[in-house]
Parts: structure tokens; C-alpha cells; sequence
């Protein structure tokens, strides 16, 4: 393995502890990802119930099977993500279709809308995803521009830059906000759990 290639080493650690069912792991790993995961469930879904329900049910899934997360394959973050997003996804096919009347299921039309809301709601998640794991430099200056209506000089003054760093903050940041229509979860979403 390369230098590249090893996990952070905290991914590490806390995927050992989990393994060794030590619950203060469990503990610190909910209190550093549970808004990540209620944040992405809430997006797909659009319900705080669901949402609460989904984040009970990745913390569960992680108690129960921590071997399933391989620190080389990526971040615990972004597999915590993707193992969301698929949950999420997955209740919002399972509590649309239960939603549709009995004859309507099988319809091309109701099977469409359906697929265009899970994918709606996956280019939100993902958007979500990318805004809270960009750097923050990058998301300050998003903040500044996009909702305090700041022009790229305005952002350049309030955060202390050059002209050319502001715009090279937002081109950056809006460059990787671009890529949440690229795919249907977000970057560093390895295999499943």
C-alpha cells in the first residue's frame, strides 16, 4: 500500500475499537458524524422521523457489523455517507411505491416520477455532501457570495483576500458543487457496507 493509499489514521483506530465492540467508539463516532447522516437522510427524504429513523439504523448497522467498513477503501466519512444514502434511498422507493394505489405501481409514468425524485433528491444529498466537506476557505467564500449576496470583491474584503483568491475560492467551490450532477451519491462513495 502506498502512502496514498493508507487510511486516515483515525478511520483506523475507530474501525479496531468498533470491531473490539467498544460502545465509547460507537459514542465518539455518532457524536462526529450524526448530523452527516441525519443531515444526508433528511435531504433524500425530506423527513425528520425518517430521517431520525435512517440515522438510528446506520449507527445500528455500524454496532453490529463494523467489519464491513475497510479503512484502505476510502474515508469513514464517505462511507458513512454512502451507506446513508443508499438507506435513505431505499425507504424513499419502499415508502413511494407502498404510496402508490394498487394498480398504479406497475405504471411507466408512476415508476418515472418516482426514479426523478430519488434522483432529485440524490443531487441535493450530494450537493449537501460537497458544500460540508469542502474546505472551509472555500465554503466561506460560497457563503459570502451565494447567500449574503456578496459580489467577489465584497467576499475578497470580508475575507481578508486578494481579488484573485476570492474568485479562485469560488471558482473552485462552484466547480465542485457542479460535479453533484455528475453522479447520483457523493464523491469518495465507495462499495457498499
Amino acid at each position: 500500500m502506498t502512502k496514498k493509499d493508507v487510511p486516515p489514521r483515525w478511520d483506523r483506530k475507530m474501525q479496531q475499537r468498533l470491531a473490539r465492540g467498544e460502545a465509547a467508539a460507537l459514542g465518539e463516532l455518532y457524536d462526529r458524524f450524526a448530523s452527516l447522516v441525519h443531515g444526508l437522510a433528511h435531504r433524500v427524504l425530506g423527513d425528520e422521523d425518517a430521517a431520525d429513523g435512517i440515522t438510528r439504523e446506520v449507527f445500528a448497522r455500524v454496532w453490529e457489523h463494523p467489519d464491513a467498513y475497510d479503512p484502505r477503501q476510502g474515508p469513514l466519512r464517505s462511507w458513512l455517507a454512502a451507506l446513508t444514502h443508499r438507506l435513505a434511498v431505499q425507504r424513499l422507493r419502499a415508502t413511494e411505491t407502498a404510496a402508490l394505489a394498487p394498480g398504479d405501481s406497475s405504471s411507466p409514468q408512476a415508476a418515472e416520477e418516482l426514479e426523478h425524485k430519488v434522483r432529485r433528491a440524490s443531487v441535493a444529498a450530494r450537493a449537501d455532501y460537497i458544500v460540508h466537506s469542502m474546505p472551509a476557505p472555500l465554503r466561506a467564500a460560497l457563503d459570502l457570495a451565494y447567500f449574503q449576496r456578496r459580489d467577489y470583491r465584497q467576499t475578497a474584503v470580508d475575507l481578508g483576500v486578494t481579488e484573485d483568491e476570492a474568485r479562485r475560492r469560488l471558482r473552485l467551490g462552484l466547480q465542485l458543487l457542479s460535479t453533484a450532477h455528475d453522479a447520483g451519491t457523493p464523491p469518495g462513495y465507495g462499495g457498499g457496507a
